[in-house]
């Protein structure tokens, strides 16, 4: 499972050139050092907006993985999940679209969803 993702962003001419003379300077190792540092920086800044949102969503943070078993132990007791997650989340490929259907009631996932094209194809109308 990857714990990061590749984002691609678009910086104007002047705004890298700052961000390479810092580079320079020694204060950050490379470009994706300094920027990942930024964002850790606007993450913590934030952070207070952060865990108000989720405590008033319900969200797991960190990562998340459902397989088989999972959802026949769901289905089972008659409960629908509602999946609330902050980092990753993952249903293994021996679910299949009918069961995930059936047990799930709603995903939002901020970050990393992975699942395979069918399940993904089947609950479309079940991501927020």
């Amino acid at each position: 499972m990857p714990d990061t993702e590749k984002v691609t962003i678009n910086v104007s001419a002047v705004d890298l050139g700052k961000i390479d003379l810092l580079v320079q300077e020694g204060l950050y190792s490379n470009r994706t050092d300094f920027i990942r540092t930024s964002i850790r920086n606007l993450i913590d800044k934030h952070s207070q907006e952060i865990q108000q949102t989720v405590t008033r969503y319900s969200y797991v943070v960190g990562v998340l993985v459902y397989n088989h078993k999972d959802f026949e132990e769901y289905k089972k007791k008659g409960q629908k999940l509602k999946i609330d997650v902050i980092g990753f989340f993952h249903i293994t490929d021996d679910v299949s679209p009918e069961l995930a259907r059936e047990v799930i009631e709603h995903i939002r996932v901020r970050g990393i969803f992975q699942a395979n094209v069918a399940l993904k194809t089947a609950l479309a109308d079940l991501i927020k």
